[in-house]
């Protein structure tokens, strides 16, 4: 679960975030604080309404979470270029 901050902000596992990555646990906290893994959100709007997207990428791999109002989980998606970088507009917020 997800927890939503009243700032608007979210916690996110770091075990969610290293298992989605292929990083260990661990290692997420440094790698947000260094800029090694990108992050990004997004509120939904008309249809998604109450929903948020949540987006995690490296230069190898994107991770991106849906969530509701209440920090349940409700899509995971993750891509993953192997040894290959992330096309350009993959790490853009909003980008399929």
């Amino acid at each position: 679960m997800i927890e939503i901050e009243q700032d608007g902000g979210f916690t996110v596992p770091a075990e969610v975030i290293g298992e989605g990555l292929k990083i260990d646990a661990a290692d997420v906290q440094a790698l947000l604080k260094a800029g090694a893994i990108a992050t990004s959100s997004e509120a939904g709007v008309g249809d998604d309404f109450g929903t948020f997207r949540l987006t995690f990428s490296t230069r190898h791999r994107r991770l991106r979470l849906v969530v509701d109002a209440l920090g349940d989980v409700v899509s995971r998606s993750v891509l993953d270029f192997g040894s290959e970088p992330l096309p350009p507009g993959t790490r853009r917020p909003g980008a399929v």
